[in-house]
């Protein structure tokens, strides 16, 4: 599997019920590698990825942003209460490509 580290910050999607969803957007960098890696990109443009903060990892997909023009990876309830993270913090995310 492809490995990329970067530190992100934790934002909540304002459009959401609040409290529901929670996002970390890629550096330009990362997605540069990422989708060089990826391939064909699945439905959405999704990429699918095992992703870890802190000592809590599960699979999930990243999605492409039109605001900010990059890939976002969403961090579910369970990660943030395991975590102790909210919007607004500093996560290190390591992110493993799970190609076909």
């Amino acid at each position: 599997m492809v490995g990329h580290t970067f530190s992100g910050e934790l934002w909540e999607y304002a459009a959401g019920e609040p409290g529901s969803w929670h996002f970390i957007t890629l550096p330009d960098d990362v997605v540069d590698d990422v989708l060089a890696e990826a391939g064909p990109r699945r439905g959405f443009g999704s990429v699918r990825v095992e992703a870890s903060i802190g000592t809590t990892t599960w699979r999930t997909s990243l999605f492409p942003d039109s605001a900010s023009a990059s890939l976002v990876l969403p961090v579910k309830k369970d990660v943030r209460t395991a975590q102790r993270i909210e919007a607004g913090s500093r996560c290190e995310v390591t992110l493993h490509l799970l190609l076909p």
